[in-house]
C-alpha cells in the first residue's frame, strides 16, 4: 500500500502530520513530532526528514532542543538551504510572476531536485489570514530559478511555502517566506469551525477531531448531489492531498495517503481517513485537494482544539471566493 515519497506537502486516504502519515486504515506517524528528529515532510512509508530548526528570525545559535520542536514552514533557512524570493507579485488582481530560488549550503542555486508526488516543487501561497489558498507547481529554469504566473486577489500579507527534496541530501524540506501585496488590507475573519464544506457542487463531510498531544482519527467523506463519490481520480500520485496551517504563525503540515491508486487495496473514495496529532490547542485551517471529473477542487475546513475536545460544531464552510490553482 505504500507510495514512496520524501516530500510532505499533500494527502488523502491518508495520514496527517507535522511529520507523519496514515494510510487508508493504518496510522504511521504523528502530525507534529513531540521529540527531536522529524520535519513536516513525510513519505507514504511513514519515514520523515529532519526537523525544522528555527523561524525566519532565528539565529544559528538556537539550541537543538528548540529546533526539534519547531514546526515546518516557519523558517526561511534550514539545514544549509535557503528560500530566496527573486520576484513577487506586488499588485492585487493582476497576474504577475512569482519567482524564487533555493540556495544550497555553498550559497549557489540548487538545480537538482528529486521528484516527489509527481513534482519536483510544490508551492503553497496563502494570505496571512488563511484566505486565498493556492497550491501550484512552478517550472524551473536552468539557472535554478523557479517561476509561475500568479494572481493574488486582494492586497495584504501572504506566506509562501516551498516544499521540495534536494537531490544532494535526499531529505524533504518546507521553507517559508513572507510576501506583501500593496494596497489597503482588510483581513478576513477565520471561518467558524465546520463539519461540512461545499465546493463546486460537492459536499465534503468531516468526522472526528483534533486533540493536542494525542493521535485521533479524522475521516473526510466526499459526496455530490447526495451520492457518495467512489471514483476519485489520481492527483499527484494519490487520491487527494491535505495541507494544514495553524492560525497565527501559519505553522505548516502536509500529508499524503499511504495507499496508492491501482494497488488493489486503496479505494477511490468516498472516505478518506487520517491519523492526526496537533502540537497545541487553537485553530487550524485544513485544505483538502481532490480530483474528480478531470478537475482538482479544494475543500476548506476550520478545526479548533481545546483541552481534549477538537471536533468542530455543525456549521457549513462554503467555498471561498478565491480561485484554487493547481
Amino acid at each position: 500500500m505504500n507510495v514512496p515519497a520524501k516530500l510532505g506537502l499533500y494527502g488523502l486516504g491518508l495520514a496527517v502530520a507535522f511529520g507523519g502519515a496514515l494510510g487508508a486504515g493504518g496510522l504511521v506517524g504523528p502530525l507534529l513530532p513531540d521529540t527531536a528528529g522529524t520535519s513536516g515532510h513525510t513519505g507514504h512509508d511513514g519515514t520523515t526528514g529532519p526537523t525544522d530548526g528555527a523561524a525566519d528570525s532565528a539565529t544559528d545559535g538556537e539550541s537543538t532542543a528548540n529546533a526539534a520542536h519547531t514546526p515546518s514552514g516557519l523558517q526561511i533557512s534550514q539545514d544549509g538551504y535557503t528560500l530566496d524570493p527573486v520576484r513577487t507579485p506586488g499588485r492585487a488582481g493582476e497576474e504577475e510572476t512569482l519567482a524564487f530560488r533555493v540556495l544550497g549550503p555553498n550559497g549557489e542555486p540548487v538545480t537538482a531536485f528529486e521528484e516527489s508526488h509527481d513534482e519536483r516543487m510544490h508551492l503553497i501561497v496563502v494570505g496571512r489570514d488563511m484566505s486565498g489558498y493556492r497550491h501550484v507547481h512552478p517550472e524551473m529554469a536552468r539557472d535554478g530559478t523557479w517561476s509561475i504566473p500568479l494572481e493574488l486577489d486582494t492586497p495584504g500579507p501572504y506566506r509562501m511555502f516551498a516544499d521540495f527534496v534536494p537531490r544532494e541530501s535526499g531529505d524533504g524540506l518546507t521553507l517559508g517566506a513572507d510576501l506583501t501585496v500593496s494596497g489597503d488590507h482588510e483581513p478576513q475573519d477565520l471561518p467558524a469551525p465546520a463539519r461540512t464544506a461545499e465546493v463546486d457542487g460537492y459536499t465534503v463531510t468531516l468526522d472526528g477531531g483534533l486533540v493536542p498531544g494525542r493521535t485521533n482519527t479524522v475521516t473526510l467523506t466526499v459526496t455530490r448531489d447526495g451520492e457518495e463519490v467512489t471514483d476519485l481520480e489520481p492527483y499527484l500520485g494519490a487520491y487527494g492531498h491535505l495541507v494544514a496551517l495553524r492560525a497565527g504563525d501559519l505553522a505548516y503540515l502536509h500529508v499524503h495517503p499511504e495507499g496508492e491508486p491501482g494497488d488493489g487495496v486503496t479505494e477511490a473514495g468516498p472516505e478518506i481517513t487520517f491519523g492526526a496529532q496537533v502540537p497545541s490547542t487553537g485553530d487550524y485551517r485544513l485544505f483538502l485537494d481532490f480530483k474528480h471529473d478531470g478537475e482538482v477542487r479544494t475543500a476548506e475546513f476550520t478545526m479548533t482544539t481545546a483541552d481534549g475536545a477538537g471536533a468542530p460544531e455543525d456549521h457549513t464552510d462554503t467555498e471561498s471566493d478565491a480561485p484554487h490553482s493547481h
